[in-house]
């Protein structure tokens, strides 16, 4: 599977990490070699102060990708006007190459008020979601001026009253809306293990297998970014956190090869959110996602150069013949 967008071997993905509060000195100290950082929006909404003042010194030296978790577009009570007017004004701001949210809902009305859930909540995917979902995302994109980017989600439980499955419907919302996905893989390896739990066999599952032809139902044109973390490891039969508190898995890198051989150089983010490691741990493992896309890349583009030289020696071969 040959990206046929890669024109030579520096046409790689860009790689960033995720940017938290423990490491916002290093990397304005010691600005990295990656291609951006990833920020959570809402930490930023706040006009003026100190949070401002670093998101400038931040833009200096790092392009910005912005992932919010509030518009919960998901929900059947469309996100407030407010909500989507903030993150309209970070844009503005920060100019970021990539704004993406959550495949969830969020947002519900209690006592005449607009309240929110606090967390990512699982959808069932089905026409009503879909109906619902591709007009919140239409209604947010006009509003930002720009597509966004929307993340599969780790859920914990499997809802009642899916007709579709879930890449199904993340295709969905794409051909609606104009989207693009987030592929988080690690969200894929957790769900793929906790979901096995609830089968007859007790768990016996294939994660890497049963990922890959998950990802083989994207189509190439609707991803825009994939994630890339690890998880706090878990006995067998056990429940798998997704809490983003490791390095990278094995399981990870391997699906994140495959990724690169079936989507391209898609832009690629370290997510690490818990029991943070130092700044250099964390660009260690942007090094790694990177060296991965070199290698990836740098064997396609080798085979894919060879073919014309194939074809040349066959057509002597034939003329010799004649």
């Amino acid at each position: 599977m040959f990206p046929t967008q890669l024109k030579t071997p520096t046409d790689l993905p860009k790689i960033g990490v995720g940017l938290r509060h423990v490491h916002y000195q290093d990397a304005l100290d010691t600005p990295a070699n990656i291609d951006f950082i990833e920020l959570h929006a809402e930490n930023f909404f706040a006009a003026g102060g100190v949070s401002r003042a670093l998101l400038a010194d931040i833009k200096q030296h790092y392009d910005i990708s912005l992932h919010a978790t509030s518009l919960g577009l998901g929900s059947a009570l469309p996100t407030p006007q407010a909500q989507i007017q903030q993150l309209a004004d970070l844009i503005r701001l920060c100019q970021p190459i990539m704004v993406s949210d959550h495949a969830c809902f969020s947002w519900a009305e209690i006592n005449g008020q607009a309240v929110h859930g606090g967390d990512l909540l699982p959808v069932p995917f089905n026409d009503e979601t879909l109906a619902v979902m591709a007009a919140n995302i239409s209604r947010v994109q006009a509003i930002l001026k720009r597509p966004i980017l929307l993340e599969n989600l780790s859920a914990y439980l499997v809802l009642p009253g899916s007709t579709y499955s879930e890449s199904e419907f993340l295709v969905a919302l794409c051909r609606l809306t104009g989207c693009k996905l987030l592929i988080d893989i690690n969200n894929l390896v957790v769900n793929a293990q906790n979901h096995a739990l609830l089968q007859p066999d007790g768990g016996k599952l294939d994660v890497i297998e049963h990922t890959k032809q998950w990802l083989t139902t994207i189509p190439r044109d609707c991803v825009g970014e994939l994630h890339l973390a690890g998880c706090t490891p878990v006995e067998e039969g056990e429940l798998m956190i997704d809490d983003h508190s490791q390095a990278v898995s094995t399981e990870v890198w391997t699906l994140y090869r495959f990724a690169l051989e079936r989507f391209g150089a898609v832009a690629t983010l370290i997510e690490w959110d818990n029991d943070l490691p130092s700044w250099q741990t964390l660009l260690g493992e942007a090094a790694k996602a990177k060296a991965i896309a070199l290698e990836v890349f740098t064997d396609a583009l080798s085979a894919y150069t060879q073919v014309p030289k194939q074809l040349a020696n066959k057509h002597h071969q034939v003329m010799a013949e004649v």
